[in-house]
């Protein structure tokens, strides 16, 4: 059942999905306004492997990358929001600058992120070195949660 862990947990899932060979696939995100490009990355990530784990940005850690106005929807129910997604099996928070402490923990079998993230991709290191690989979606032109926003406010 489709769950928020805490990292302890998370780690613990892990070795378990590791036992039973189920394909971890992990990403990461702020996923503030869920949004059609959200949702089709996510069953992308999805349908490369048995579980997907999508780690969140906490709020304080949202409030620095994108600003103190941000984020608009508070964590718990950024998860609850995903976790109502059928792509999404696990959530966990991050409050880093980047997840590349909990990517080295659980260590997924593949990474994914949006090919704009192409420069750098935190815990590629980490996954690579353990056998498993990294790999980047396009993302689709016109969803971003940045223009949503502004287009309200100019509304």
């Amino acid at each position: 059942m489709p769950a928020v862990y805490s990292r302890p947990e998370l780690a613990s899932a892990r070795a378990g999905w590791k036992r039973e060979n189920k394909v971890v696939v992990f990403t990461n995100g702020c996923y503030d306004l869920l949004h059609p490009g959200h949702i089709r990355l996510l069953e992308q990530c999805r349908s490369m492997g048995d579980i997907l784990i999508l780690a969140l940005n906490t709020d304080a850690s949202v409030a620095r990358y994108k600003g103190p106005h941000r984020p608009l929807i508070p964590q718990q129910e950024r998860a609850e929001a995903a976790l109502a997604l059928n792509a999404v099996d696990a959530v966990t928070f991050f409050d880093e600058d980047t997840p590349r402490e909990l990517i080295a923990e659980v260590l997924p079998d593949i990474l994914v992120k949006g090919a704009d993230w192409s420069h750098f991709v935190a815990g590629r290191e980490e996954v690579e070195a353990a056998g498993g690989k990294v790999v980047l979606i396009p993302l689709e032109i016109g969803h971003s949660t940045t223009n949503i926003e502004k287009e309200i406010l100019a509304r």
